[in-house]
């Protein structure tokens, strides 16, 4: 069945992909995004769909979903993906984050219980377990954990909004990649950086002694996700309720990554080592024991998905 969706943050690294997807499925898709962190170029693939309706707004702005509702009587489904993006930025405006990252996604959350819509789909971050020494992470460790940054603090703030609420899914990602996303953001992860030095025949930056580790999921496994947590899973997987973890449960060395990446792009084998950055955490590793019980499994081979980047940022 044809479903009617917003997905807010649409010009987005994930959110043009999620949008994408949707359009692809048949669905129908009423994007927002104010590009303080998307571009125009993301959407070139969906803009001039005609089942792809876009506005420049922030998710802000007071009564926003309200006023989308009336225009879109069809409007069914919400993908919240729209955010201050960057941990260093939330540090410098703990306010606007706060506003951006919780306030505006409770009040959304809210007002799409009240219209009656089906789902609520919200994009945690592994960010809300802090600097967390329990490996694999369970979703409930969150409760007790220190966030680290005021970006930690409102989307933890929000996913246990969601929980308590009863009403929606609150998906926490831990470290996605992929093409489209954006090597120059003070956000972007360290794959898309090691990509950008390997093409341009740099050698890979290390910050500490690499051992340091992260659970990378690739950006079509978690599309995947969100459409299972919506009901719109051509498997019937989902819908979803509550919190849950997404990644592999695999954790990857930065050593391991740098070379699997210098490899695809033939750049010099020797690493620049720096001194370990002040905060930065030294392991992550998702519990995916919940989500896996709902049916998602990663589709895409970190190897694959790490040439599926290279070939994008190549071109």
């Amino acid at each position: 069945m044809k479903k009617t969706c917003l997905v807010t943050g649409c010009a987005g690294f994930i959110g043009s992909h999620l949008t994408q997807s949707l359009l692809d499925q048949g669905h129908a898709v009423v994007g927002v995004d104010n590009f303080a962190s998307g571009y125009v170029h993301n959407m070139e693939g969906f803009k001039d769909n005609d089942d792809f309706i876009f506005y420049e707004k922030s998710i802000t702005e007071p009564h926003l979903l309200e006023r989308l509702k009336q225009k879109h009587r069809e409007l069914d489904i919400v993908f919240q993906l729209a955010a201050v993006v960057s941990v260093p930025y939330s540090v410098e405006n703990p306010e606007l984050t706060m506003q951006v990252n919780f306030e505006a996604n409770r009040n959304m959350l809210d007002s799409a219980r009240e219209m009656g819509l089906s789902n609520y789909i919200f994009a945690g971050s592994a960010a809300e377990y802090g600097n967390e020494e329990r490996l694999p992470v369970k979703e409930e460790y969150a409760d007790d954990a220190q966030q680290l940054s005021p970006y930690g603090v409102a989307k933890y703030l929000s996913s246990s909004y969601i929980e308590k609420s009863g009403y929606g899914c609150a998906l926490r990602f831990f470290n996605i990649f992929g093409p489209r996303q954006d090597p120059t953001s003070q956000y972007s992860g360290v794959i898309s950086r090691f990509v950008e030095f390997g093409l341009a025949g740099k050698n890979m930056v290390i910050f500490g002694d690499g051992d340091q580790s992260r659970d990378f999921l690739y950006v079509s496994d978690v599309v995947t996700s969100y459409l299972i947590a919506a009901g719109l899973d051509s498997e019937g997987r989902g819908p979803l309720a509550g919190i849950y973890n997404v990644g592999t449960g695999k954790n990857r060395s930065i050593l391991e990554l740098a070379s699997i990446v210098g490899k695809l792009t033939s750049a010099p084998q020797e690493i620049d080592f720096r001194p370990e950055r002040a905060g930065d955490i030294k392991h992550s590793c998702a519990d995916v024991s919940k989500i896996t019980e709902a049916g998602f499994k990663p589709e895409v081979a970190f190897d694959l998905g790490l040439a599926r980047t290279v070939e994008w940022a190549g071109k």
